[in-house]
Order: structure tokens, then C-alpha cells, then sequence
């Protein structure tokens, strides 16, 4: 099982930081790797959502249950995709009035060997610079 935590510290507050985590259609428009995203329903505290991920050619979706605390966090729990387990948590704290931290902790393994040996690169990667990602989007949208 691959295990990846990223956190920073942002001049945003969990408010913002939260809003553009949670607005998954957008994805595709800074997010090198998500060829489609979407939310396939939406409910109070509850979101499923889907994404694509592409390398060149290759395509592979998935979907997670989103467990919504607005403003702190997001748990995200798969329902459907090339894993066998995948589990994440997006928090946001935030640092009195100059920002918030922003952590990011996945875990995730492949169904398959084969699937393993062409994703696990891929999602090390998304997970290596998710955060960073997310950071960029906010100094574009808020700054």
C-alpha cells in the first residue's frame, strides 16, 4: 500500500482552500493529469464524484464517496475504480488571520499487479504535487 502526505502553508483561508478542493468540474483546468471530472451527485455532507486521470494515451476513472465538513475537511472513500483500497483526507486550519495549512494524506493500492505497475507512477506523482497544485490555483483565483 502507498502511503503519501503533503501539507502547506497558504496565504488563504480554509474557507478558500476548502471551496477549491470541493469544486471537482474544475479540475481538468489546472490539473495537468484529470482529463474529466465531475460530481455525480451532490447532498448535504455528501459528495460522489468522479475524475479521470490520463498519461498520454492511457485513461483510467474512478469514483469516491466525499465526506464533506465544510471549511475543515474532506474524507474521501472509493466506490468504484482500479484499486483495491483507496482512502483520503484534505484538512484546512486555519493560522489566525493569514492563511490556513492545507494537509493531504492518500492511501491507495492498485487491484492488479498490471494496473500497479502503470498507475502507481502516475498517482505517486498526482499525490507528490497535489497540494502544490491546489496552492497555484489559489494565488490564480484569489490573488
Amino acid at each position: 500500500m502507498k502511503r503519501i502526505r503533503r501539507s502547506a502553508l497558504v496565504p488563504f483561508s480554509a474557507r478558500q482552500m476548502f471551496s477549491l478542493v470541493d469544486d471537482v468540474p474544475r479540475y481538468p483546468e489546472f490539473l495537468p493529469w484529470c482529463s474529466d471530472s465531475e460530481v455525480l451527485t451532490r447532498e448535504p455532507g455528501r459528495v460522489l464524484a468522479r475524475l479521470e486521470v490520463s498519461k498520454g494515451t492511457f485513461r483510467k476513472s474512478f469514483t469516491t464517496t466525499n465526506r464533506m465538513e465544510p471549511y475543515s475537511g474532506i474524507y474521501m472513500a472509493l466506490e468504484e475504480g482500479p484499486f483495491s483500497m483507496f482512502e483520503g483526507n484534505w484538512t484546512f486550519a486555519e493560522l489566525r488571520d493569514d492563511g490556513c495549512k492545507v494537509e493531504l494524506d492518500l492511501q491507495f493500492e492498485f487491484a492488479s499487479l498490471l494496473m500497479s505497475m502503470i498507475l502507481s507512477p502516475l498517482f505517486e506523482d498526482i499525490g507528490n504535487t497535489l497540494v502544490d497544485a491546489f496552492s497555484r490555483r489559489a494565488e490564480s483565483v484569489y490573488a
